[in-house]
């Protein structure tokens, strides 16, 4: 298996990985401008992109999934809810569903929350064994935060909505497992993220102060502390939902 973070200067971060031997591999949460590097690695590694993923419509910059996915002949996909509001073809991805990637296997995990459509990707690289790996969490779990619940209004109901994926979905994985999440410090897609760039569940859970609280507790915590909206946050997402351009 290979495996690439990009780090980006508006604190998101990308991801490039896959299966060496069969010559395929997955980007996920593609930065507008930033196409280029990912046909570049897939050339170096000679793999093919089978698949450009969406972690959920992006509220704080541009994708550029869409126009990734084009370049390579590759499905541009986000989760299935996305359907009736998009105005592009995807390739919908449901909670549970397994992305073969050669020897790579990948589960999506819807968690809504963070927006209603977010979701995570766990991986498991079967030439090192049956258990998975780790997972992509995109803006639903950050390495020391939690994603905004507010960015599809309803902020206490989604904060809720969140508890609930947090608790679900990701909380009763292993305690090794690494977590990659979609941003680090200087993010406005949570408050208090940490710098570093990837973790593991066993170290959140002990750490992370929101994961340790009871769902009133969490929804207070997580609706006061919601930092300012992501500048031109409108335009951003019209755009990522193919409303303009």
């Amino acid at each position: 298996m290979f495996f690439k973070q990009r780090t980006n200067s508006d604190a998101s971060i990308s991801y490039f990985f896959g299966c060496a031997g069969h010559g395929k591999a997955i980007a996920v949460d593609v930065v507008a401008g930033d196409e280029r590097w990912f046909i570049d690695a897939a050339k170096q590694a000679n793999v093919t992109i089978t698949h450009v993923i969406d972690t959920h419509i992006h509220a704080d910059h541009y994708s550029g999934g869409r126009a990734l996915a084009e370049a390579v002949d590759a499905p541009y996909c986000l989760h299935e809810s996305d359907r009736s509001i998009v105005k592009y073809s995807i390739e919908p991805l449901r909670d549970g569903q397994v992305l073969d990637v050669g020897n790579v296997k990948v589960k999506v995990l819807h968690t809504p929350g963070h927006t209603p459509d977010s979701i995570c990707l766990l991986v498991t690289d079967h030439r090192r064994g049956d258990a998975p790996w780790f997972v992509i969490t995109g803006d639903t779990l950050f390495v020391g935060a939690i994603g905004r619940p507010d960015l599809a209004g309803q902020e206490r109901e989604m904060a809720s909505v969140l508890f609930d994926s947090l608790h679900a979905k990701l909380l009763g994985l292993p305690d090794d497992l690494e977590i990659f999440p979609g941003h680090q410090a200087g993010s406005a897609c949570g408050a208090g993220l940490s710098g570093k760039p990837s973790s593991t569940l066993g170290f959140e859970k002990r750490w992370n102060p929101a994961l340790s609280l009871d769902r009133a507790t969490f929804i207070d915590y997580l609706t006061r502390n919601i930092p300012p909206r992501p500048a031109d946050m409108d335009a951003m997402v019209r755009a990522n939902l193919g409303l303009t351009g």
